[in-house]
């Protein structure tokens, strides 16, 4: 009873975490509340070190990522006809926090929803279950950041569902 107990506090912990910096890179691309993308990038920064492992244990560069999702934000910009160049060099400072409860878009409560429901399958909570998870998303950000990428989504989730079984 007491492992299960520190269990889901550890768990919880990860949760806080994760959450916190998911929000940090949110306000950085000016944005209140972090989707997927965001949870992704926050979840390379987990202590676990199992969201960097799996990225390169498909022998693709972790630290691509950040700049992959900015330019899919670029992308999307241009293709409704903002000069991108313009408000790239503006060069903003992130938003501040503000004092109210957290809350993701919609893909970001779609990862922590899909992690809630598959919390009894796994051991620990990882940085590569945030990534298996994000993995098998289709769209978005952090799916078309991915493909720019050249990243294999079900390559990436087999690895990471390996890393997190031998964990």
């Amino acid at each position: 009873m007491f492992s299960r107990i520190k269990a889901r506090f550890n768990d919880m912990s990860t949760i806080k975490t994760l959450c916190e910096a998911a929000e940090a890179y949110a306000l950085q691309d000016q944005q209140r509340e972090p989707g997927a993308e965001h949870f992704l990038l926050a979840a390379l920064d987990l202590p676990d070190g199992t969201a960097r492992l799996t990225f390169e244990r498909i022998r693709v560069d972790p630290e691509a990522l950040e700049p992959a999702i900015a330019r899919q934000y670029g992308n999307a910009l241009a293709a409704i006809g903002l000069d991108v160049g313009a408000a790239a060099s503006a060069g903003h400072a992130p938003l501040a926090a503000r004092p109210v409860p957290f809350n993701a878009s919609a893909s970001g409560q779609e990862i922590m929803q899909q992690l809630a429901a598959e919390r009894k399958a796994h051991g620990p909570l990882l940085g590569a279950h945030v990534v298996a998870t994000i993995a098998s998303m289709q769209h978005g950000v952090a799916a078309r950041a991915l493909r720019a990428m050249g990243v294999d989504a079900g390559m990436l989730k087999a690895a990471a569902e390996e890393i997190a079984k031998g964990s």
